[in-house]
This record gives structure tokens, C-alpha cells and sequence, in this order.
């Protein structure tokens, strides 16, 4: 399923801000309503350029999914470029963050630590967030990145801040 809002379902013209998780649930299970909104953007627009499509969603828990293709993601080498893996783990680490960020707080990145431990051709990739340690404010993140046979390709640690009052302001 396409990382986009579904507009299957018709309901009230009156608009109804869901938490991020169960925004996200429903999209995934088609019930999504043109009605329905998050307090996040979603979806992001890195994600809708690169072709990024939602898979699953948990509490604190996103995978995330790519078809690679040379020709769109290719480096000097003949390779998907390293930076769309690490797009793609960032992109699951901020969909499984944003699944604990209440309205009226953001977040944001404070490191991001990628390890390439094979090269990827045209191939479906899953990035699997998940946390190590979910803090209040500081939470550290761990992410696989798989080919369609199951052989990680990466893995990602990330430290995110949630951001709370002034500091989420015109985030």
C-alpha cells in the first residue's frame, strides 16, 4: 500500500484529528477517512518523493518500505546510492517516534549513525525501527535495513529529542 492518505471511506465533512498512531493504523487498514488528520505531516514529502510506502505500525515501532531501481537511485558505482538507505532509515525512525509524540510537541534528530554491510541493486528494501530506549525526552532507536531475501543490508542507530512548549513551536 502506497505511503498516502486513502480516500475510500466518506464520513462527516467535519474534520477529526487522530494521534499519529492511529492515524497511521488506519491508513494501513484502509479506513482512513478524507476527514481524518494528525497533528504531522503525513504524508512527509520526502517520503511521497522517494516512493516510501508505510508496512506496518506499532507503538514506538514503523517499517518502512522502497522499491530500489538503479536507474533513479544508482551512485558512480553502479549501486543504490547510501543516501537513500539512510533516507529510509530516517524516515522509519521519525515514523516510529512520531507514533509516541503527543499534539502540541515535534521532534527532532540528534544523531544518525548508518552502517553499509552490503550493496543493494534494483531490490525491495524494509527498514525496521524500533526503540532501544524509549526516554521521555532522549530516546535511541535501532534500525534494519533488509533486501527482499531477508540479508541485511544496513543498520542504523538514531537519538532522537522530543521537543515540548516553545522548543516544538514552528517545528
Amino acid at each position: 500500500m502506497p505511503f498516502n492518505p486513502s480516500t475510500a471511506e466518506t464520513g462527516p465533512s467535519e474534520l477529526q484529528t487522530l494521534p499519529v498512531l492511529e492515524f497511521l493504523q488506519r491508513q494501513l487498514a484502509g479506513s482512513l477517512a478524507t476527514h481524518h488528520r494528525t497533528h504531522m505531516n503525513y504524508p512527509t514529502a520526502v517520503a511521497h518523493t522517494l516512493g516510501f510506502e508505510l508496512v506496518a505500525v506499532a507503538l514506538g515501532h514503523a517499517t518502512l518500505a522502497v522499491q530500489t531501481n538503479i536507474a533513479l537511485h544508482g551512485n558512480q558505482q553502479g549501486t543504490v546510492h547510501g543516501g537513500l538507505v539512510a533516507e529510509l532509515a530516517d524516515a522509519a525512525f521519525g515514523t516510529a517516534h512520531s507514533t509516541r509524540v503527543l499534539a502540541g510537541e515535534t521532534f527532532t534528530t540528534i544523531d544518525l549513525k548508518v552502517n553499509f554491510l552490503r550493496p543493494v541493486w534494483n531490490d525491495r528494501l524494509l527498514a525496521t525501527a524500533y526503540p532501544v530506549q524509549a526516554g521521555n525526552t532522549v530516546s535511541h532507536y535501532q534500525c534494519d535495513i533488509t533486501r527482499e531475501d531477508g540479508k541485511l543490508v544496513a543498520t542504523a542507530q538514531s537519538v532522537v529529542m522530543t521537543l515540548r512548549g516553545e522548543r516544538a513551536v514552528g517545528r
